[in-house]
């Protein structure tokens, strides 16, 4: 039986936040070492790293895990303990995960109420302010398992993220960029063909823009696609946009960012415990993106069974 190590295992992305982590961090690091904060330090070197990290630190015992970076730290960070649950039959519950905010987005802090700035972020941490949130296990093309912190989705969605991180890796940063991904794709995207299924009912069948699916509410740096997605509530929310005149739709931009595009009536809105995006054709087999990452293409169930792990929040 592995002995539970009390420190805290911070994973450090270096090349987060436009590759300001480490001024960020060093003085960051220096304070918890003078408030007696005990902890331990490894640096991710390479993309998914820091799953690898997290599974190898949660074998050896320790069970408060912290990302610093953005949320593409934080989604695999969280990847990497829940892969080691479902590996080893070890609660999620055992386990508390944190992030010290240094990305472009930082969506996921948003629905904890955990505030952009790490000397505050360090303080939540000394008062072991912890709530709870839900773990979303998400099953792939091919039967990839993975898995959500915050807001995947599929179509429009899918295809933002894919846009981001391709001017991420080119090297540009800072928020404009969602909104550069945001009008690029509205002039590129095709409808594809699904049929959706929500706790063993369907729910839409046809042509559709965009599908996502909330833990949390935020992403894209702001934007609410599933607006009363609660993040400890047993549930996943999902909005659907069916196919549309696209100048209709671009008139819905707005209510993405106000918390209101679930009141449209060119959207479907709803909450399960369980949801399946199932193609209807081969040209309909899309990409997938879990909190800004592209982890497959459809189809994908989404599955809500009930597990939760401690994180830290405002």
């Amino acid at each position: 039986m592995i002995e539970p190590k009390t420190e805290w295992f911070i994973i450090v992305n270096p090349r987060a936040g436009s590759g300001k982590t480490m001024s960020l961090w060093v003085p960051a690091e220096q304070r918890m070492q003078k408030l007696g904060i005990p902890f331990v330090t490894a640096m991710t070197d390479h993309k998914r790293h820091a799953t690898t990290l997290a599974h190898d630190a949660a074998s050896e015992g320790y069970r408060k895990i912290l990302a610093v970076g953005g949320d593409g730290s934080l989604h695999e960070t969280f990847a990497g303990i829940a892969r080691y649950c479902d590996e080893t039959g070890t609660p999620t519950e055992e386990f508390t995960l944190g992030v010290m905010p240094i990305g472009s987005g930082n969506d996921w802090i948003k629905s904890l109420d955990v505030p952009n700035d790490l000397d505050k972020v360090i303080d939540l941490v000394e008062k072991e302010s912890v709530g709870v949130m839900d773990v979303v296990k998400v099953t792939g093309g091919g039967g990839k398992v993975c898995y959500m912190a915050n807001v995947g989705g599929t179509g429009f969605d899918s295809h933002v993220c894919s846009r981001v991180n391709f001017q991420k890796e080119g090297g540009k940063r800072g928020k404009l960029i969602y909104l550069d991904a945001l009008r690029y794709t509205i002039t590129h995207i095709s409808a594809i063909s699904v049929k959706v299924i929500a706790d063993s009912s369907i729910v839409f069948e046809g042509p559709c823009y965009s599908i996502a699916l909330g833990n949390g509410r935020y992403s894209g740096s702001g934007m609410r696609q599933v607006p009363l997605a609660t993040i400890d509530d047993g549930i996943v929310d999902y909005m659907i946009v069916p196919k549309a005149p696209l100048h209709a739709l671009v008139k819905q931009i707005p209510k993405l960012f106000n918390g209101t595009v679930n009141e449209s009536p060119l959207v479907i809105s709803g909450r399960c415990s369980h949801l399946l995006i199932e193609p209807l054709d081969e040209q309909s087999e899309d990409i997938f993106e879990l909190d800004g990452e592209i982890e497959g293409k459809l189809p994908m169930s989404i599955e809500m069974d009930g597990r939760r792990i401690n994180v830290i929040k405002g």
